[in-house]
């Protein structure tokens, strides 16, 4: 097994309520739950307008989130992706020009003079402003790791966990893998290195050769899988005490959470059962979709927490385990992609 560990001492729910949504001249209240979708205005003759903000919803990767600038600001597909080079993004030196994780999810203004490079700085530069200023950076330092590592694992807990209220859990299943020299065996991580979204992980697929397979490589993936929110990064900075080692979402609203491989397996027998029979199943990692982000303004806005689901870690034997904690930092795989490509 390949190792790409850290030295470490100590270690979606769609939100109700209104919705705002602000277009040219108007404001539209909608009660209720809904999806945000920016509202478009008009020009003379019916011809649409380019959208007056656009949302990224929390979760998403990086390849969406260029497809979606391409279309807000109504230019060919691709064009972000190639405004990378000329963006001069303000990104920490170990994300070696990748944004992954720093394209921060909120509700951002545009305008006329918007482009691909303005936009992608807005969102880089948000980040940073969370995440460099207490109590992300100080929380990150408390728990032996820098903020890109916090990020990386906020990404993870972002995509895995079923709800809000079980990141703290899933944050603490990584710390707990980690320490004990246990490879984090995470579905998403694959599912970010083949660029789709499943709850069906094939034992072929924990073949892959990628420095995001999760279940042959120790430690975390070279990069953040997604673009996480507040909520996760509080939970990657500041998990609950626990000893859980695997999780699955059974159902909807139904993750269990345990330290025991035999319990575990039991939990996934009880998950393919669920998926076998008839009727609402649970959905698993989903593409996000836009939550409410609450009254606008002329700043980013902070968009809903997502509820992609997962199965969790550990559905193969524990097997052996490496003494002593093991590093937070991923080792040098040589050369590496920088993750999935936009799907066209």
């Amino acid at each position: 097994m390949e190792k790409n560990i850290p030295p470490r001492s100590t270690i979606r729910l769609t939100r109700r309520g209104w919705l705002v949504l602000i277009a040219t001249g108007a404001v539209a209240v909608v009660a209720g739950t809904a999806v945000v979708v920016p509202l478009l205005a008009q020009r003379s003759g019916g011809e649409e307008a380019k959208p007056a903000s656009l949302v990224i919803p929390e979760g998403w990767r990086a390849s969406q989130v260029y497809d979606a600038v391409d279309k807000a600001l109504t230019l060919s597909a691709g064009s972000t992706k190639k405004a990378l080079a000329k963006a001069g993004l303000k990104l920490p030196n170990d994300a070696q020009g990748n944004p992954e994780g720093y394209l921060f999810p909120a509700t951002y203004p545009i305008g006329k003079k918007t482009t691909p490079e303005s936009l992608l700085s807005f969102m880089v530069n948000t980040a940073n402003k969370k995440f460099n200023g207490a109590p992300i950076a100080a929380g990150a330092q408390h728990n032996a790791m820098n903020v890109y590592q916090a990020v990386t694992i906020a990404s993870i807990v972002q995509a895995e966990a079923a709800s809000t209220a079980d990141m703290g859990k899933v944050a603490r299943v990584v710390f707990n893998r980690l320490e004990r020299g246990m490879p984090l065996q995470m579905d998403s991580t694959l599912n970010y290195a083949l660029d789709r979204a499943t709850l069906k992980t094939s034992a072929d697929d924990t073949k892959l050769v990628s420095p995001y397979n999760s279940y042959q490589r120790m430690g975390l993936p070279p990069t953040p899988i997604d673009n996480p929110g507040e909520e996760a990064m509080r939970a990657a900075i500041n998990p609950p005490a626990g000893d859980w080692l695997y999780f699955v979402t059974v159902k909807p609203g139904d993750t269990r959470f345990t330290a025991d491989f035999q319990e575990h397996q039991r939990n996934v027998a009880e998950f393919n059962a669920q998926q076998k029979s008839p009727g609402p199943q649970s959905s698993g990692p989903q593409s996000p979709r836009p939550q409410s982000p609450g009254p606008q303004s002329s700043g980013p806005q902070s968009s809903g927490p997502l509820s992609p689901g997962s199965q969790g870690p550990g559905s193969q034997s524990p097997g052996p385990q490496s003494p002593g904690p093991q590093s937070l930092a991923p080792q040098s795989a040589g050369p590496q992609s920088p993750g999935p490509q936009a799907t066209k």
